[in-house]
Order: structure tokens, then C-alpha cells, then sequence
């Protein structure tokens, strides 16, 4: 089955403390103007897909390279949608390279999978020894609150630091025991993963660091919400939560990333600005 095809280069250099974006693009995704926020020194972007969703056979395509020392922060204005499809698959990739001694952080707003619907998301990051990076993922499965379940279709989910790890999931709308198990989803019908990554065996100092800091906050996280925060690899922390709505699972995720970058990085909390919209 034909669809659209949507591509999107990035591509972050970093000149006299200044991060800028240059990027090129085919088909309905563009991004929006940079901005800085937080000064020069971190270029903010916003992805916007006007189409709003994928459906069988459509692609989008992002490609970003983020060169040395710059730093780039990108999100979304609204949820990534796939769509119910008769028949094709929908996709949307992204590969990320990220240089020496630069950082990026991947933040978009969560994905939808709706009832029926075939969809991949796909994501490949390539960090230099020096790089650091934090990426997160958040599915949402149906829409209860409209009471528009997640009953039929599929959602292939990739998200893969080149190399060192790998997280890969089939979400099969007909398999109770995943959907509904208590080895499953238990009933929950949002997924989210935040990852903290780096080109080198983080320190142990920074990796005991990054765990306590995300332990402190899911510790006190709302009733219904499950969540727990190890480190697969001496370069990986990962946080994993289930939820029974986005919005927690979103508010624990944003908690995180805050103390992460105050803590890791000496950031200050600066969330995009398309976030209080």
C-alpha cells in the first residue's frame, strides 16, 4: 500500500558557545523555529508532523546528527498517532548520531496506538565515546477515556543504543496474556521508558547518582502507577513505568529527566515551552 513518505534532516554544530540547527526536509514534517531558551548554548526544536497521524504505509523519516560539544533538546507539539490501517504498515524511524562531548535530549509527547491499527516505531541512537543523551518513549494503547479500547492491531516498538542495548516489543491487541497478565501490561494501557545514555562506562559515582535520583521520585509516584529504574549496562540507566493514563506516566517522566539533567548535567529545569501550551 502507497502512503506518504516524510523525511527530516537535523543537523546541530556548535560555534562560539552556540548551538544551531540547519535542516532539510521532503514531504508533510517540518520543524519549527529554534529556540533558546536556556541561552545559547542548547538549541530547542519542535517536530511537526501536519497530517497528525500515519496509516498504512505512510513513513516518517528523522534523521539527526548532532555535532561536537552542541546540544539539542527536540520534542512534539501533540501525540504521534498511528492510525487504524486496512492493510500496510506504518512507520516512523529515527536515527540519531550524537558527537564528542555533545548531549541531545529526545522528548517527544507519546505516541497512540488506535484500535486497529499496524504501526513501527523505530529508533537508533550512535553516541561518540563522549556523548551523552537522554531519550524517552511513551505509548499510550487505545483511548479509555473515550472509551475507545485498544482491541485489534499491532505496535512494534525498537529503541537501541548502537551496540550496547537493545529494547524490543511486539504489542498485540489480541495477546490477553500480554495485554492483561500480571507478567504483562496488567491491565495498564500506557508504557514509558526514559533512558540516560553514554558513549563510555558511565562513572560508578554518576550511575548510583542517576539511580537514586529516579528511585527518590517513583517512590512517592500516585497510586496505580508502576514503576522501577536499573542499569542494563555500565553506559545505560533505564526507568520503566506502567500506567493506567499518560498523564502520570508523563508527569513521573518529566520529574525524572529534571533531576537527571539538575543533577547529572548542573542544568536548570527548562522544559520546552509547547509543553505549558
Amino acid at each position: 500500500m502507497a502512503g506518504w513518505l516524510a523525511q527530516l534532516q537535523i543537523d546541530y554544530t556548535h560555534n562560539a558557545s552556540r548551538t544551531t540547527a540547519k535542516f532539510s526536509h521532503s514531504g508533510p514534517l517540518r520543524v519549527l523555529q529554534s529556540l533558546y531558551p536556556e541561552g545559547d548554548a542548547v538549541c530547542h526544536n519542535v517536530l511537526v508532523h501536519p497530517p497528525s497521524g500515519l496509516v498504512g504505509g505512510d513513513t516518517l523519516d528523522i534523521t539527526l546528527n548532532v555535532d561536537a560539544h552542541a546540544h539539542a533538546l527536540l520534542t512534539t507539539p501533540g501525540a504521534t498517532r498511528f492510525y487504524r490501517s486496512e492493510q500496510g504498515l506504518a512507520t516512523q524511524q529515527v536515527k540519531a548520531h550524537v558527537g564528542d562531548g555533545a548531549r541531545l535530549e529526545w522528548l517527544p509527547l507519546e505516541t497512540i496506538a488506535y484500535n486497529g491499527c499496524h504501526g513501527l516505531n523505530h529508533a537508533v541512537f550512535d553516541l561518540a565515546p563522549t556523548a551523552e543523551m537522554m531519550a524517552w518513549d511513551i505509548t499510550a494503547l487505545g483511548l479509555p477515556n473515550a472509551n475507545l479500547p485498544f482491541e485489534s492491531g499491532q505496535l512494534q516498538q525498537h529503541m537501541e543504543m548502537s551496540g550496547v542495548w537493545l529494547e524490543r516489543g511486539l504489542l498485540d491487541a489480541q495477546d490477553t496474556r500480554l495485554m492483561d497478565g500480571p507478567l504483562g501490561l496488567a491491565k495498564h494501557r500506557c508504557m514509558a521508558t526514559l533512558v540516560l545514555a553514554c558513549g563510555s562506562d558511565l562513572l560508578r559515582e554518576r550511575r548510583d547518582l542517576a539511580l537514586a535520583l529516579a528511585r527518590e521520585l517513583t517512590e512517592v509516584a500516585p497510586a496505580g502507577l508502576v514503576a522501577g529504574v536499573t542499569s542494563p549496562h555500565p553506559r545505560v540507566v533505564v526507568l520503566r513505568t506502567l500506567s493506567p493514563l499518560v498523564e502520570p506516566a508523563q508527569t513521573l517522566l518529566r520529574g525524572v529527566w529534571a533531576a537527571w539533567r539538575r543533577g547529572l548535567w548542573g542544568m536548570s529545569n527548562v522544559p520546552p515551552r509547547i509543553w505549558s501550551m
